[in-house]
């Protein structure tokens, strides 16, 4: 089920309520103002979005294999070294 386009759809229902009447003037200026507003929020694409989750899991992967090698050199420097 797709989802509608909040912008198509209020341009569609003041088109009904009178294409012939002032109401075709704030649908212009109304859809222009929409647009605007979300031209100017830091939105990604969906694709983009996933691309950026998988760089994150990588890194995120990379992060714990890095973390368990520290533990095992620390340890293995713990056990060669004279306890104080």
């Amino acid at each position: 089920m797709a989802i509608p386009d909040p912008l198509n759809e209020l341009a569609q229902r003041l088109r009904e309520a009178g294409a012939n009447s002032p109401l075709a003037d704030i649908e212009k200026n109304s859809r222009a103002l929409f647009t605007n507003v979300l031209g100017k929020l830091d939105l990604v694409t969906r694709e983009e979005f996933d691309a950026q989750a998988r760089v994150l899991a990588r890194t995120r992967e990379k992060l714990e294999a890095l973390e368990r090698r520290v533990q095992e050199m620390e340890t293995a420097a713990g056990a060669k070294s004279p306890a104080d």
